[in-house]
């Protein structure tokens, strides 16, 4: 498993690695789902590799992992929001460290538990210029982003018809938040979706037509914002 170590303080943070076959490419952090670093993430995290992207997964949940509902959600009420901004952070600075990028900074993509940070991501670091929010979930007191450093960035949410009664108006403000602090921010509305439809380890929500045009646009947006020269 190419699992690596990623300086963050006194704390131990490991994170799951893929590099494209050219040895180089931009860098992308992947925030895990509310499960943990499960097969599905590290899936993800490879075929981000497999499309040029060096991609690296902190393990917020530092070992942890689940197939439990009832344990998933205990594991992620129990992280602390600025913990895993830290974690955030520190895996973009690793990114941006590594040598193997090949553009400035990074970009952020994250899934449901995952997809609430990704939006925090942009504010968390000078290294993130974008961000994308597969279905994001914000269920923390703590969640309070500050929109301020957004300005010049950019954010793409991908929101699941089943989700819009749950999380719909705050994704909205949540845009209006970043484009009035000088950022842009795009959610795009996938109809008929249920929550997870990203997931293909789970049939019953699985949508591979949503999913693909997530993936174009989610990849679209990443190479346009961080293809280009080293500086």
């Amino acid at each position: 498993m190419p699992t690596v170590d990623i300086p963050a303080g006194q704390d131990r943070l490991t994170g799951y690695l893929a590099v494209p076959a050219s040895g180089r490419g931009p860098g992308v952090v992947v925030i895990q789902e509310w499960w943990g670093i499960v097969p599905h993430i590290r899936s993800v995290v490879d075929r981000f590799g497999e499309a040029g992207f060096v991609a690296l997964a902190p393990d917020l949940f530092r070992g942890e992992h689940t197939t439990e509902p009832d344990e998933a959600g205990k594991l992620m009420m129990g992280l602390r929001v600025s913990a895993a901004a830290d974690d955030i952070a520190a895996a973009a600075d690793h990114l941006v460290r590594s040598g193997l990028l090949t553009g400035a900074q990074v970009g952020c993509v994250g899934f449901c538990m995952g997809g609430g940070l990704a939006l925090l991501a942009p504010t968390v670091s000078p290294h993130i210029d974008c961000t994308v929010a597969f279905y994001p979930a914000m269920p923390w007191p703590d969640y309070h982003p500050a929109w301020s450093g957004y300005s010049g960035k950019e954010a793409l949410v991908h929101q699941c018809e089943a989700d819009l009664p749950s999380t719909g108006e705050d994704i909205a403000r949540y845009a209006d938040e970043i484009a009035a602090h000088g950022g842009i921010a795009v959610v795009e509305t996938y109809p008929g979706t249920q929550h997870a439809f990203f997931n293909d380890d789970r049939p019953e929500v699985h949508d591979a037509t949503a999913s693909a045009l997530a993936w174009e646009r989610t990849t679209s947006l990443l190479h346009r914002r961080l293809d280009g020269p080293f500086r």
